[in-house]
């Protein structure tokens, strides 16, 4: 069995942060365009959100959650009236999968899902997210499952400052992220690493495909291999492709197929074949269709 199953749902296009916003609907057509079938994502539940997030946050972002128009939680972290359903659907589409991927039913999952998460803290929503679905998809598998051993590696081009903030101290949770530095939300620096815990890999401007791997394979894999996780999740975020706007990596979309087949390889030998991968960043809308369906089939090929 070599499944893949992707999660999206139509609510998820309906966030609208507004005109000019990058985290437009538009990113996630891009996806859904190229992509011939995916099973609708549940509406996440409180107690879901709950095992990452303090109540006051998750009331906060309900009570905001206007009828109207757009009411702002800081300059580029904004709510339609449909932001909180959409937001909710990656939750329900993370947790679902983690459900099947247990159960043997599927080895990889996809979420295809916006807003993204990982920038939101256990108490903060910021930088486009509101609900951290990876974070909260590592704690509901620990919970529900049982699972002792997660990592979560992150390759969008922004640190997840929300997932390690999260994640950090917990028993059983590695969190792994390359990053470019400096760079929006400031933090990941390698002082901030825990071992077995927390891995920070600053990237500098202008970092290329053959130094990438060559980075990621010196670091990344032998912490995993070291780690032995029993289930790895991904946060996908493509921003780190040469053509995206919001930052100054060099990758093509060749190397995100390069990660897929990475990751797989050590998800076939510690983690029985199971991934979960979440999309995060990704805004030239070319390039993300095109690195997400090369990460895809980079992931297919093990």
């Amino acid at each position: 069995m070599n499944k893949t199953v992707i999660y999206s749902h139509l609510d998820c296009l309906q966030h609208d942060p507004g005109y000019g916003h990058p985290e437009s609907p538009k990113r996630l057509q891009s996806i859904l365009d190229n992509i011939e079938h995916y099973e609708e994502a549940p509406l996440g539940t409180e107690q879901q959100i709950l095992l990452a997030h303090k109540p006051e946050l998750l009331e906060q972002i309900k009570t905001t959650a206007p009828s109207e128009g757009l009411t702002h939680f800081d300059a580029d972290t904004l709510m339609s009236p449909d932001t909180l359903n959409a937001a909710l659907r990656g939750t329900g589409g993370a947790c679902k999968a983690i459900d099947e991927l247990i159960a043997g039913n599927i080895q990889h999952a996809f979420c295809a899902s916006r807003p993204p998460g990982h920038h939101a803290t256990a108490d903060l929503a910021m930088g486009f997210c509101f609900f951290n679905h990876i974070a909260i998809a590592a704690l509901y598998a620990q919970q529900e499952h049982d699972i002792e051993r997660i990592a979560i590696v992150d390759f969008d081009v922004h640190h997840g400052n929300g997932t390690q903030d999260i994640v950090q101290g917990k028993e059983g949770l590695f969190y792994i992220s390359t990053h470019q530095s400096p760079l929006y939300p400031g933090s990941g620096s390698e002082a901030e690493n825990i071992p077995g815990n927390i891995l920070n890999i600053p990237l500098i401007s202008g970092t290329g495909n053959s130094a990438y791997q060559k980075i990621f394979s010196a670091s990344v894999v032998p912490a995993l291999k070291n780690f032995k996780p029993q289930l790895l999740l991904v946060s996908a975020g493509f921003d780190a492709h040469h053509d995206d706007p919001l930052a100054s990596l060099d990758l093509s979309t060749l190397t995100f197929q390069w990660l897929g087949e990475q990751l797989s390889t050590i998800a076939e030998n510690y983690c029985q074949s199971r991934i979960l991968s979440v999309l995060e960043g990704g805004y030239s809308l070319d390039a993300l269709s095109n690195s997400v369906k090369a990460y895809l089939n980079g992931v297919h090929t093990i």
